[in-house]
């Protein structure tokens, strides 16, 4: 039941989005996206639908036997690995600014905490992100992006402090019927600020242009774009985890690479849905 309502909300919701876009977005929206020359892959034709910035951004990732993960990966999504292992990270940042294309901000959805967990996908030949779960504090944006994005977010007090160049993220998942899920964690940058190598480690983690999901067996994939990241090592202690086991994930331990940026802002194009999922290795 709870479903088949998201799917008609959902359905509601993007109809409307989406011609919004379209008419008063290309309208009132003239100014240039950043250059696309470090993606794999050319942005889409179509109009962006949202935009958004994200500042104070952790990377805390750890790795995992990809045998182990792969069975919590849908169908249609092939389980990406780095030298044999699969990844997955804890993503914290601050969202300022969300918006429809052509609208102004809204209180209540614009800025707000956010954190996540993911691990790396390619479906099409599109390397993306899939993510087991979304906690954000904006009850706003967790109603819109899991009913017409498909996204499993839930609604949680999460906030970022920051006390000199010292983070503090909390989060306590307080969406009712959710498994319970807290975070609290400590990071700062550490070392220079740089792009990743084209090639490198740090550019396969964090340069991924496209969010999956499947919904009712079919896959849907929003497409994102920004400028590259600027990353800086960071040095983080995590007090309290417990967003792996709420998402079933056997994970243990301190993240085993950690990354600071400053942040980046994002446009995203409104999801796109393609034939039923099948199994991907």
């Amino acid at each position: 039941m709870a479903n088949s309502w998201r799917r008609v909300l959902g359905a509601a919701i993007g109809t409307a989005a989406e011609a919004f876009v379209d008419a008063a977005g290309r309208a009132f929206e003239t100014e240039r996206l950043p250059p696309d020359d470090h993606r794999p892959w050319p942005v889409p034709d179509a109009p962006w639908a949202m935009t958004q910035a994200w500042s104070d951004v952790l990377f805390a990732h750890g790795s995992v036997r990809a045998s182990a993960l792969r069975p919590h990966v849908p169908a249609g999504l092939r389980l990406e690995t780095w030298r044999g292992s699969a990844w997955v990270g804890i993503t914290a940042f601050v969202v300022t600014g969300a918006r429809l294309r052509g609208l102004p901000a809204v209180p209540g959805f614009a800025d707000f905490a956010e954190v996540n967990v993911r691990t790396y996908v390619t479906a099409g030949g599109k390397p993306g992100v899939y993510f087991f779960s979304l906690d954000a504090g904006s009850a706003l944006t967790v109603m819109s992006a899991w009913a017409w994005y498909a996204l499993p977010y839930f609604f949680a007090d999460a906030r970022l402090v920051a006390t000199g160049d010292r983070l503090t993220v909390t989060s306590r998942r307080e969406h009712a019927g959710a498994p319970p899920a807290e975070l609290e964690a400590h990071y700062r940058p550490i070392g220079g600020v740089s792009r990743p190598a084209r090639t490198g480690f740090e550019r396969w983690l964090v340069e991924r242009y496209g969010a999956y999901t499947v919904d009712d067996g079919a896959l849907v994939r929003a497409e994102l774009h920004h400028a590259p990241w600027p990353l800086q090592r960071a040095e983080v202690a995590i007090e309290r985890n417990t967003l792996f086991a709420a998402a079933g994930l056997d994970v243990t331990g301190p993240p085993r690479i950690a990354h600071y940026s400053s942040g980046v802002e994002t446009v995203a194009w409104a999801p796109v849905t393609s034939s039923p999922a099948t199994r991907s290795a």
